[in-house]
């Protein structure tokens, strides 16, 4: 642990955001080519139920983020606040504590969508001709592998907070290497025609088992040097520190969650004008996972140097980590909605060749794309909240982004605008989120350094 408290303590800014940030953008990114790939190998059957039904699924699987977010964002900021106070033996209790509550929690969503499948898909928006496939998918991604998946990611968020980005990152990309390898396989060759969705699912499910496989071999490997703990005997922590894990993972669980609910309404509202347009805004959705991922691994690799920072009370550098990320995310969005401008065509003719489907796609493209910078914007403050342990302001924000402002802007945007109302909401949203969201960030910045400056007066 010596190590890595120079990376939080001393190491420049530049360089040890770098350090953690770009395994994880690296994880992030094939990850979001493993996903992807599901759509591009479903979508070369040029069926647009097929790629519409993996759409509406996906919604289920997504929900899986939230789980883990729930136990490894609000466990993880919490260990690394109490690495920075140096209390490593109640950082191994809050470790082991978010791993079983994740196995709990996720088991639970698991038999929950075995048993309510059918009505989870048709309020997603499947429909007749895209039931069957999306229960294949979901079955197979959430009821047989939400609990691998899950435990992955909080396992990967735990690592992070302790400085083992590089683990973390390994064991993400290499689920998504392996998915790329078993799609076709088990899609074109295994499987019988027809079962492509089947194909991509059961290829999802087993890459997320043998991910979780490699990091329990990590955690074991690294036992010795780390605080992270698995000791079913070290789970029940201090209850303040269980309230602490829950007064951040439960803002960043219900930003998730609100983050599905808007695509719930999306494909609802989307699925009303037919099946093409919905299979064109999940392609959309996919394209434009490439800044969210980036923006996403940085994120995740400065919460864990803001919340040592924060806790240590260096607020300065906690901010120069903030102000890096922020301007990193930014610039690269900027780079990719220019790209996305210009090859929208090609890129979305990459996953479908239907003429229609491409057509409003491309359309979808150009108008999506201009929201990342503002989405980014708002995740590294949300982030930043959550690695300062500050439950009610995270939650705060939280609920403003989706709940107060997106999701009611869908019902009115579309109800002026139609089909080009949903897909500009996002922008206004963000641009409306994002102003209030700074604002809130810079009082309580100045808050701190105010309290700061009277501490270190009085001594």
């Amino acid at each position: 642990m010596q190590q890595n408290r120079e990376l939080f303590e001393r190491t420049p800014i530049p360089k040890a955001l770098a350090t953690l940030a770009v395994p994880t953008i690296v994880s992030q990114l094939i990850t979001m080519i493993y996903n992807l790939a599901d759509t591009f190998f479903i979508g070369s059957t040029d069926d647009p139920n097929k790629v519409a039904a993996s759409t509406v699924a996906f919604v289920l699987v997504f929900a899986t983020n939230c789980l883990s977010n729930l136990f490894g964002v609000g466990g993880g900021s919490l260990i690394s606040r109490l690495l920075g106070e140096k209390r490593d033996r109640d950082a191994a209790s809050v470790a082991s504590f978010s791993f079983y509550g994740s196995l709990v929690i996720s088991a639970v969503y698991s038999l929950l969508v075995f048993i309510f499948m059918e009505p989870f898909l048709r309020l997603l928006g499947a429909t007749d001709n895209t039931l069957g496939y999306a229960s294949d998918y979901a079955f197979w991604v959430v009821v047989v592998g939400a609990v691998p998946s899950t435990l992955s990611m909080t396992m990967s968020h735990l690592l992070r907070s302790e400085g083992y980005a590089k683990y973390a990152g390994i064991g993400l990309a290499a689920g998504g290497i392996l998915n790329i390898i078993l799609d076709p396989i088990f899609m074109f060759v295994i499987l019988e025609p027809g079962q492509e969705v089947a194909g991509a699912a059961i290829a999802t499910m087993i890459s997320n088992a043998l991910v979780l496989v490699y990091f329990l071999v990590i955690y074991f490997a690294i036992r010795n040097k780390t605080v992270l703990s698995l000791s079913p005997a070290r789970m029940i922590p201090k209850p303040h520190y269980i309230s602490s894990v829950f007064a951040v993972g439960f803002p960043s669980a219900l930003s998730s969650f609100l983050a599905c609910f808007a695509s719930i309404m999306i494909n609802n509202l989307t699925s009303s004008y037919g099946e093409v347009p919905l299979a064109a805004m999940g392609i959309v959705k996919k394209i434009d996972m490439l800044p969210m991922n980036v923006g996403m691994g940085l994120c995740q690799g400065m919460m864990p140097l803001v919340a040592y920072n924060y806790a240590s009370g260096d607020y300065k550098r906690m901010k120069g980590f903030t102000d890096a990320a922020r301007i990193a995310g930014i610039g690269f969005s900027l780079v990719c909605i220019l790209a996305f401008e210009i090859f929208a065509g090609p890129l979305v003719r990459i996953f479908i060749g239907h003429a229609e489907t491409v057509e409003i796609g491309t359309r979808f493209l150009r108008i999506a794309c201009l929201a990342v910078p503002f989405m980014i914007f708002n995740f590294q403050l949300s982030f930043t909240f959550q690695a300062m342990g500050m439950g009610k302001q995270s939650l705060f924000l939280a609920s403003l982004r989706q709940g107060v402002v997106n999701i009611p802007l869908l019902f009115l945007m579309n109800a002026l605008w139609k089909l080009d109302g949903i897909i500009w909401t996002q922008l206004v949203a963000d641009v409306i989120t994002g102003i209030i969201s700074y604002a809130f960030y810079i009082k309580t910045y100045n808050r701190l350094s105010k309290n700061r400056f009277s501490e270190i007066s009085d001594t």
